[in-house]
């Protein structure tokens, strides 16, 4: 059966952004070590293009994680270009060739037209996560769907009982401030069911209980502005 899963770095702090962030510097001021790790990995540069990368257990989990997503949802900060109505100029972080090169879903308030860059295509859906996640499924056919991030919108699945498996990248730095992974109420009980140790960052994969208190009424309703 297809699954529903999200992965994402964090600070032992429990950030998965720093302060300070902008479009110039999404991540916030020192938020890019979080994802050192994932740089370097031969994984990683190969899906964007680029030859060379560490060929590692880092590899190995990128590899793991990625394999066999029909689609991706993603909530607007992660699309990127600003709060509010849409910049039509902006058409993402990822230049003319994003690395998905399957369907993305951005959740978001502000309508917009169907993008198409390189081997991939944006939907931007207007009606909540639930509405997301059902169109996701439907072209990923027998395949997996991953929600890409940021917080919001992992915490907004995980609050709707829709999210069936976690990767946290817990990377051993303290970024004192920024965006928290778990910011405000949360009631979903996490099983860790695999635990990767690598030299600068630990891996760990988390099975979300089922039936675990979640409200899918309230994250049905909510979307990343």
């Amino acid at each position: 059966m297809k699954q529903v899963t999200s992965q994402i770095s964090v600070s032992l702090d429990g950030y998965v952004a720093a302060p300070e962030q902008s479009r110039a510097d999404p991540l916030g001021r020192g938020g890019l070590r979080l994802h050192e790790w994932f740089f370097a990995t031969e994984s990683w540069r190969a899906q964007h293009g680029l030859a060379g990368g560490e060929r590692n257990v880092d590899a190995e989990v990128v590899d793991e994680m990625t394999a066999g997503i029909g689609a991706y949802v993603m909530g607007r900060r992660m699309f990127g270009g600003g709060e509010g109505a849409w910049d039509r100029e902006w058409t993402g972080w990822w230049g003319e060739d994003p690395p998905f090169h399957v369907p993305v879903f951005v959740l978001t308030h502000h309508p917009r037209e169907s993008l198409v860059k390189g081997g991939t295509e944006f939907h931007f859906v207007t009606d909540g996560v639930e509405a997301a996640l059902a169109a996701a499924r439907a072209v990923a056919g027998d395949r997996d769907v991953a929600v890409a991030g940021g917080a919001s919108a992992i915490r907004q699945y995980l609050a709707a009982g829709l999210l069936d498996t976690l990767w946290l990248h817990v990377v051993p730095i303290v970024l004192g401030g920024g965006t928290p992974l778990f910011g405000g109420p949360l009631d979903v009980t996490l099983d860790p069911v695999r635990v990767v140790p690598a030299p600068t960052v630990t891996h760990v994969k988390y099975r979300v209980r089922p039936g675990t208190p979640g409200s899918a009424a309230a994250g049905s309703s909510r979307t990343s502005s």
